[in-house]
């Protein structure tokens, strides 16, 4: 736990636990909240092929669908949870490994470091 509370610039193992339940929580809600989502766009597994790679393509659109809602929880529960600044910072480099980092605001020199590993 040490190596991991360095890297993600964290202090106490409190804010690691609430971090990952943080994590876990924001998955269970994401697929959660998808689902109805899913159903008022269509996509459900009866709507593709009953060939092998209808339920691949379902799959793959789903999960496609879901991610963004997943982000989006992810900052929010955190700030909930009161690891706003923690979470945003993993955004902000996750958008920027991803090619997307023009979606966000351009930072000054001293808050653009990311603390998150």
């Amino acid at each position: 736990m040490k190596k991991l509370k360095q890297r993600w610039g964290i202090e106490s193992n409190f804010q690691l636990i609430i971090i990952l339940v943080v994590f876990s929580a924001t998955g269970s809600t994401a697929v959660y909240v998808a689902k109805p989502f899913l159903n008022w766009i269509g996509l459900h597994p009866g709507g593709f092929p009953d060939a092998w790679w209808g339920s691949w393509i379902y799959w793959t659109l789903r999960i496609l669908v879901i991610f963004p809602i997943y982000q989006v929880l992810l900052v929010i529960m955190g700030a909930v949870f009161g690891q706003f600044a923690f979470f945003w910072n993993l955004e902000k480099k996750m958008l920027r490994r991803m090619g997307l980092g023009f979606f966000l605001p351009s930072d000054s020199p001293e808050t653009s470091r990311d603390k998150v590993g």
